[in-house]
């Protein structure tokens, strides 16, 4: 069975290369063995890192500008996918799930099509709201198969079954594996790049969405990695049974094991690196954001939407990113030292526009 989830340029038409020597992958400068992993080139980083005034404490919010990561589709799912899809080729099956909002399936999907492949998705019901409602849409429109299954459990099945039956690349629900999480933990080496050209202080905690983990567990081995003293808050967006501290933990050490495995496939045992282990301590989960109901819209993160907008035109989903930011602005405000937001969500998802993939 193949599958994408756990082996190992700017412009709007992806493209494919090896990391080998990019500047866009500062991971590989200290594991140089990630350099052969296959890349589908869909992003354009870094992302830029704003202060912005009026929202938040100390004269500001600092924002990781992750919608803007893509010329096609920007959030932070494009980093895991530009690993997870690195080695489709045209006329290929892509086989994803997730919930009937989730943008990581929208994500799948555009980016998918875009390397030519056909997409399929297996998506469960669940509360809704209007962003979720045009996430899935969007979805829709793009994917070449979708089924829509009463609960979790019935898409898992039947993910389980298509698998068997069909063979697809595989694309776990959130994109949230051990090379998945490799794209999230270069993302933190990327902001570690930033604080030290000066773009930003030292934040200290980064503020994320958490559903199925990934972008979490990632930074966090991304800043162990680059010995920084930051720690990562995620905000309960999904059921606890899936979005808590220990799968966040479990993920990261698979990515570490995963750089492990393939230094030591590329060096033997000439060369063992120093991997940090992420503290358990630095990461932290903000349940109280959960609004009762995954897709289930919130009052204080409708009003920190509603503030970020006001002061600089930035639209917030209620699903993922809205939570996150109510999260970060309370510690922002009751915390010592900068907090910095990190801003998933693309909002070209609810009009329609750069959903382009042909």
């Amino acid at each position: 069975m193949r599958s994408t989830a756990d082996t190992p340029s700017r412009g709007a038409t992806p493209g494919r290369a090896a990391i080998e020597s990019d500047a866009s992958f500062p991971l590989a400068r200290r594991f140089p063995a990630l350099r052969s992993l296959p890349r589908a080139r869909l992003g354009a980083f870094p992302s830029p890192v704003v202060r912005i005034a009026g929202v938040g404490a100390r004269g500001g919010l600092w924002v990781k500008r992750d919608d803007l990561n893509a010329p096609s589709l920007g959030g932070n799912k494009v980093r895991a996918l530009e690993l997870l899809l690195g080695e489709v080729q045209p006329g290929d099956e892509v086989l994803t799930i997730g919930g009937e909002g989730s943008t990581h399936v929208l994500a799948t999907a555009v980016f998918g099509r875009a390397l030519g492949a056909r997409v399929t998705a297996i998506r469960w019901r669940h509360e809704m709201n209007p962003a979720a409602h045009a996430v899935a849409a969007r979805a829709a429109a793009v994917c070449d198969r979708v089924y829509t299954t009463a609960s979790a459990p019935a898409a898992l099945a039947l993910a389980l079954l298509t698998r068997v039956r069909h063979a697809p690349r595989w694309v776990p629900a959130g994109g949230s594996s051990a090379l998945g999480v490799l794209g999230h933990a270069n993302a933190a080496l990327e902001l570690a790049d930033q604080i030290a050209r000066g773009e930003l202080p030292q934040p200290s905690r980064v503020v994320v969405p958490l559903g199925s983990g990934g972008t979490a567990a990632g930074l966090a081995l991304g800043f162990a990695i680059a010995g920084l003293d930051i720690v990562v808050v995620g905000a309960r967006v999904a059921p606890r049974l899936v979005a808590n501290r220990g799968h966040v933990l479990a993920l990261a050490r698979a990515g570490r094991r995963l750089i492990a495995a393939l230094e030591r496939a590329a060096h033997g045992t000439r060369a063992r690196p120093v991997i940090p282990r992420v503290d358990p301590r630095r990461v932290q989960v903000a349940h109280d954001a959960y609004g009762g109901a995954y897709g289930r819209p919130a009052p204080a993160a409708r009003e920190a939407a509603a503030r970020i907008e006001r002061a600089a035109g930035l639209r917030l989903d209620d699903t993922y990113s809205a939570k996150a930011l109510a999260v970060a602005l309370a510690l922002d405000l009751a915390g010592e030292g900068d907090t910095l937001f990190w801003l998933t969500f693309d909002p070209r998802t609810l009009d329609g526009t750069g959903l382009s993939y042909g």
